[in-house]
């Protein structure tokens, strides 16, 4: 079971975190996440990911980034996981 996890990423955010949930204009969820890495060649997503794989106990390759490369909203992909399980790592969404 595949679930999808919006994301608002701030590069060079001094440390790797979640700082908790948001909606956008729409109403729809997001999860606010800084990572310390710069948004260079790919290192911010990177950072991104294994942040969240790492959080979920789940490998880096089962999370994958399907939207937003260059955004700061990301669609993220994750493999082996449900909703209660980002719940759980993240807090419930607004």
């Amino acid at each position: 079971m595949a679930v999808t996890l919006v994301v608002r990423l701030t590069p060079r955010g001094g440390r790797d975190a979640a700082e908790g949930w948001a909606l956008d204009a729409d109403g729809r969820p997001y999860l606010k996440v800084r990572v310390a890495s710069p948004p260079v060649e790919g290192a911010a997503n990177a950072a991104l990911i294994a942040f969240v794989a790492k959080t979920l106990k789940i490998p880096r390759s089962a999370v994958r980034l399907a939207a937003g490369e260059t955004a700061r909203l990301k669609r993220l992909e994750l493999e082996g996981v449900d909703p209660a399980d980002v719940a759980r790592a993240f807090g419930p969404p607004n």
